[in-house]
């Protein structure tokens, strides 16, 4: 009798835990159906140009990624204020109000390539974000201060190494001084060029953020509408580039284009990329 007693509290116990097991998974497919649910209706409010779609993702709540919580969360915009709308399949940017098409220009996105290095092995992937963005600020003739990503490229390229100049560091003759790169004749190294990087003893040089020699001047064109985390409407030093998916993420735009967009556009403006 003790026997049986035991082996049904064997078997209640593992009924328990089976009941909570299942549980947890149902919650699981919960919250990722939400979330794709969400999902598809971003991409149709984008696709239909519906911004009164917006009231009632805000009324919604359960989806934990940061990019959707963010546009969860935003206020919703006025239905007559201008906002524009880029579309990562069609290389195209429009400047929309209501139904009325403001400008609209050809564009470049990013590539989707994949690309591991640097000194810890870090991974990239080229991905232009879609949701909703907000125009955070704007630039005229904006510098470039390239990620660690854009010096592995240029070593991969030459079939060269890697090396950090670090503040204080002494590599082959280059040291830096204040916001200058010094080579070895003792002159400032010269203004950065993509493609003329700094090479020494088999090395592409990195120079350490706040130097002169980190700041790219003309890469992004004229004009910049900063996106927030990187990412922007900028033009390009590329002309031939727009209409394809080459860019690292940020949304490129012919100079004339984005000169035309630049004073059309406020700090607030809506941004959906789909």
């Amino acid at each position: 009798m003790l026997k049986f007693l035991r082996h049904g509290v064997a078997i209640a116990w593992l009924l328990i835990l089976g009941i909570g097991v299942a549980i947890l998974l149902s919650v699981k497919l919960l919250h990722d159906t939400a979330e794709l649910r969400f999902e598809r209706d971003v991409n149709r409010m984008v696709f239909n140009d519906n911004l009164d779609l917006l009231s009632a993702l805000r009324a919604q709540a359960g989806v934990e990624s940061d990019s959707m919580r963010k546009l969860v969360e935003a206020p919703a915009p006025n239905a007559n204020s201008p906002y524009i709308v880029i579309s990562i399949a069609d290389h195209r940017l429009w400047y929309k109000q209501g139904d009325s098409v403001l400008f609209t220009a050809p564009v470049a996105t990013a590539s989707g390539k994949e690309l591991v290095g640097g000194s810890s092995g870090q991974h990239w992937r080229f991905e232009t974000p879609r949701g909703r963005l907000v125009v955070q600020s704007k630039d005229s003739n904006p510098a470039w201060v390239p990620p660690d990503w854009h010096y592995v490229e240029q070593a991969r390229a030459r079939g060269v190494g890697l090396v950090h100049l670090e503040r204080g560091q002494n590599y082959d003759g280059y040291t830096v001084q204040g916001s200058e790169v010094i080579m070895p004749d003792g002159q400032p190294a010269p203004a950065p060029k993509e493609g003329h990087e700094l090479i020494a003893k088999g090395n592409l040089i990195v120079p350490p953020f706040g130097t002169v020699q980190r700041r790219y001047l003309g890469t992004l064109g004229t004009r910049r509408l900063d996106l927030g985390d990187g990412y922007g409407i900028h033009g390009t030093d590329e002309p031939s580039s727009v209409g394809h998916s080459v860019s690292h993420g940020c949304v490129r735009m012919l100079n004339q284009d984005v000169e035309t967009l630049y004073p059309m556009v406020a700090v607030g403006t809506p941004v959906y990329i789909y």
